[in-house]
């Protein structure tokens, strides 16, 4: 920059001043540290290892902080360039596009706002309406934007097991699991199998009453998909009874105080080999309905096959086993 300093006989100085930038913050983080001398050799020569997050005594090498917590700002570069400004939310894989796309909101158009005019505004909707459909061009942004749409509106998870499903989606899409399948099939066994690998009870029928799927064509097709989306995918853990006791006694409105004594009912009995092929939901069911029985607060049969999704039938026959196995006790 050339700054003008003043004028002599018609001629003018010039001074020539640099001007830098603001610098930017620097990516050096803060750790905490330690005052104290040693509590080995006394020293109070301390050294910070940023990197194992660890303070250790440069004398005898003594560690006295470990699994430090950086309060510093954590600056991220994705583009392998100088700028290291973080803006924007993060990827989330439940979105088709991953959240990195820019899109028109049709509430941010309608007339009258922005001092847009009517005819700016239906202007502005025909570009709305080109951007969504230059985003999905090719079949598999198609599919993967109505498979999210899907887990999103029926799957009722929380955030964190909805982004683990629709991991497991892309991971289908991946392995040419949806070819040939229903993309609503596919996300629903998808739901059941994330929520499956989290410990949270859903049964196979209220995963297809969700996604609509009330023939008993589709729960089959489901059970299917289901089967080869966990062995493909390499999710392996079994339902067990004891993750539905929670849901079911609470469904039921039973007292505190009776799950204590089913999940202690349940241990007596777990390992008997009679429950081999049975329903885990149903044999819930069975240890709430022999619990309640027992107690103040009894449940009639058909409270109980409505909440677990077995007829009564079904119940009998296991009360029948159940009491069976207590009696060899």
């Amino acid at each position: 920059m050339v700054e003008k300093i003043g004028v002599n006989k018609g001629k003018s100085r010039r001074r020539v001043v640099d001007i830098n930038p603001a610098a930017r913050p620097s990516i050096a983080r803060g750790t905490e540290s330690v005052s104290e001398p040693c509590s080995l050799c006394g020293s109070v020569d301390w050294e910070t290892d940023d990197s194992r997050g660890e303070t250790t005594c440069g004398t005898c090498g003594y560690v006295a902080v470990q699994n430090m917590i950086d309060p510093g700002a954590e600056w991220t570069n994705h583009s392998d360039g100088d700028d290291r400004s973080r803006v924007g939310a993060p990827t989330r894989i439940d979105l088709s596009d991953k959240g990195l796309n820019t899109s028109i909101d049709r509430r941010d158009i309608s007339a009258g706002k922005h001092g847009m005019s009517a005819r700016q505004a239906r202007d502005w909707r025909r570009r709305q309406v080109i951007d969504q459909r230059s985003k999905t061009r090719d079949s598999r942004s198609r599919n993967l934007s109505q498979a999210m749409q899907f887990i999103k509106n029926h799957g009722g998870l929380p955030p964190q097991i909805q982004q683990q499903a629709a991991g497991l989606y892309r991971k289908s899409v991946e392995s040419g699991l949806v070819t040939g399948r229903s993309i609503r099939g596919v996300s629903a066994a998808c739901v059941y199998v994330a929520a499956r690998e989290a410990r949270i009870p859903r049964r196979i029928e209220d995963v297809a009453e969700a996604f609509d799927m009330a023939s008993e064509v589709e729960r089959k097709e489901l059970k299917r998909t289901i089967r080869l989306v966990a062995r493909t995918l390499g999710a392996h853990h079994v339902t067990g009874p004891e993750e539905y006791l929670e849901k079911f006694h609470s469904d039921l409105g039973l007292p505190a105080s009776l799950l204590g004594d089913v999940r202690a009912l349940w241990a007596q009995v777990q390992d008997q080999y009679a429950w081999q092929g049975k329903k885990p939901s149903g044999i819930a069911g069975v240890l709430l309905y022999h619990a309640s029985q027992n107690s103040d607060s009894p449940r009639t049969q058909s409270d109980v096959c409505k909440v677990s999704g077995i007829s009564e039938v079904t119940l009998r026959g296991l009360l029948k086993q159940l009491n069976r196995m207590l009696e060899q006790k």
